[in-house]
C-alpha cells in the first residue's frame, strides 16, 4: 500500500504543477503559432551561411522565435546546415529555438520568479557568444565541410511552412480564418512535438519533490565556501539534466524542484541549459555530423553553459537580483487548486487551445506520408488516388506518395486495423 500511496503523491505533486503553469504554456505556444505562421522562415536559408555576428545576431532571433523541442531543433538545425547555413549559425538558432522562447521563459517566471526568466535570456545570449567563439576557434573549415556532407547524407526532414497569411496586414490576419488556422496547425504541430517530453519532466518533477531535503544536500554542496559551492552546482547541474533525458519546456518543473532543493542561482541556469546535451541527442549529433565534430561541439557547449552561468551569476549578484528565499520544495509541487487567478487562467486558455485545435479538426488533413496534419485550404500540394484526394505538407511528400501511393494506403490501414483491435481488447 504504501508503494502505491508513493506513486499517488507523486502523480498528484506532478498534476498540481502543471495545474499551476497550463496557462502559461497554452499562452506560450499560442505566441509561438504566431510568430511562425505570420512571420516568413523563407529567409534563413539565404542569409546565415556566414559565420560574422550578423548572421549569429539573425540566427538568434529566428530561433527565438521559431519554438522547437530540442528533437526537432536538432532536425532542423541539421537540415539548415545541409542546405548552405554555416555551422556556427546552425548552431546558435538551434540552442535559440528551445532555451530563449516564450513558454519556457513564462513557465519558469510562475514556477521560480521572474530573476530566473531575465537570467535565462541574458545568460542565453553570453550562452551564444561563447558558442559562436568556440565554434569559430575549433572547428576548422575542413572539418564543417565534413560534417556537411555528413548532414547532407542524413537530410531526410520536412520542412513545413504556413503560407495562408503572407501578404496579410496584421489587422487582416486578426480577423481572418486562414490567418489563425495556420496559427492553430503550428500550435498543434507544437504540442505533437513536445507532449511527452512536457509530460516527463512533470512526472519526474513529482516524485522528485518527495525526497527528503538530505538528499539533494548530498547530491548539491550546501556547505562548502562559496567558490567551491559555484563551481560544483555548474558542472553538476549539466550532468543531472543529461542523465534525466528531459528537454525543453519539460526542464522547468525540474529546475524548481532542485532551486527548492539547494542548488545554486548559477545551478538552476546551467541546469536549464543542458537540454541539449542529453545522450539520445548526442547520439544524433555522431549521425548528423561525425564523430570528430561531435566530440568538439559537445565540448564547447558543456564549456559554454558552464562559463554562461558563472557570467549570469556574476551579474545577478553584483545588481542584487539573485533571490534572496526560495521556495520549499511542497509549495512548489503541492500548491494546491482552489477557485483563484491560476484557474481562472487555466479556464480562459484551455478554451483557447480547445479553439485552436478544433480549427485543425475543421479543415485539417492528414499527410499519409509524415503523418503531418496539414489545412485543406491553405494551398498545399494534392494528389488523387482511386476518387480520393489526399493532402501533404510539401512536395516531398507527395512525390513519395505518387510513386508508391498503395504503400502508403496500406500503412494507414494497418494501422486503423491495429486501433480497431485494441478498441475492442482483441
Amino acid at each position: 500500500m504504501s508503494v502505491l500511496s508513493t506513486i499517488g503523491d507523486g502523480l498528484w505533486n506532478a498534476f498540481q504543477m502543471a495545474w499551476e503553469v497550463a496557462w502559461a504554456l497554452v499562452l506560450g505556444f499560442t505566441l509561438s503559432g504566431i510568430v511562425q505562421a505570420w512571420v516568413p522562415r523563407s529567409r534563413i536559408e539565404r542569409a546565415l551561411g556566414g559565420r560574422g555576428p550578423r548572421e549569429i545576431a539573425l540566427a538568434t532571433g529566428l530561433g527565438a522565435a521559431s519554438s522547437s523541442c530540442s528533437y526537432a531543433a536538432i532536425a532542423i538545425a541539421k537540415s539548415m546546415f545541409a542546405k548552405g547555413a554555416s555551422f556556427a549559425s546552425a548552431m546558435v538558432f538551434q540552442f535559440a529555438s528551445t532555451n530563449l522562447v516564450f513558454e519556457l521563459g513564462i513557465v519558469i517566471w510562475v514556477f521560480i520568479g521572474w530573476q530566473f526568466t531575465l537570467a535565462e535570456l541574458v545568460g542565453g545570449l553570453i550562452l551564444i557568444a561563447l558558442m559562436w567563439l568556440g565554434v569559430r576557434l575549433f572547428v576548422t573549415r575542413r572539418l564543417e565541410e565534413e560534417a556537411r556532407r555528413h548532414a547532407e547524407a542524413a537530410e531526410a526532414g520536412h520542412q513545413h511552412h504556413s503560407a495562408g497569411a503572407e501578404g496579410l496586414s496584421l489587422r487582416q490576419r486578426l480577423i481572418s480564418l486562414q490567418a489563425w488556422s495556420d496559427v492553430a496547425h503550428n500550435f498543434r504541430s507544437d504540442w505533437g512535438m513536445l507532449w511527452r517530453e512536457i509530460i516527463s519532466g512533470f512526472a519526474i518533477a513529482g516524485f522528485i519533490s518527495l525526497l527528503p531535503a538530505s538528499v539533494f544536500n548530498g547530491l548539491f554542496i550546501s556547505d562548502a565556501p562559496w567558490p567551491v559551492r559555484l563551481l560544483e552546482n555548474v558542472v553538476l547541474g549539466p550532468l543531472v539534466a543529461i542523465l534525466s533525458f528531459v528537454c525543453s519546456v519539460g526542464n522547468a518543473p525540474l529546475a524548481a524542484v532542485l532551486w527548492g532543493g539547494g542548488i545554486s542561482f548559477a545551478g538552476v541556469i546551467a541546469f536549464i541549459y543542458a537540454d541539449l546535451l542529453i545522450i539520445p541527442i548526442v547520439i544524433a549529433y555522431t549521425k548528423y555530423y561525425g564523430g570528430e565534430l561531435t566530440a568538439r561541439l559537445v565540448a564547447i557547449m558543456f564549456a559554454a553553459m558552464v562559463l554562461a552561468a558563472l557570467a549570469v551569476d556574476g551579474i545577478f549578484s553584483a545588481l542584487g537580483l539573485v533571490p534572496a528565499k526560495r521556495p520549499s520544495i511542497d509549495s512548489i509541487s503541492s500548491r494546491g487548486i482552489s477557485w483563484n487567478y491560476t484557474t481562472f487562467l487555466n479556464i480562459a486558455f484551455l478554451g483557447v487551445a480547445a479553439f485552436l485545435v478544433a480549427l485543425t479538426l475543421r479543415r485539417g488533413a492528414k499527410d499519409p506520408v509524415c503523418g503531418m496534419t496539414v489545412d485543406r485550404h491553405a494551398g498545399k500540394p494534392t494528389s488523387t488516388y482511386e476518387g480520393s484526394t489526399y493532402y501533404f505538407c510539401s512536395e516531398r511528400c507527395k512525390a513519395k506518395f505518387d510513386d508508391e501511393p498503395a504503400r502508403y494506403l496500406d500503412a494507414i490501414g494497418r494501422q486503423a486495423v491495429a486501433l480497431d483491435h485494441a478498441g475492442h481488447g482483441h
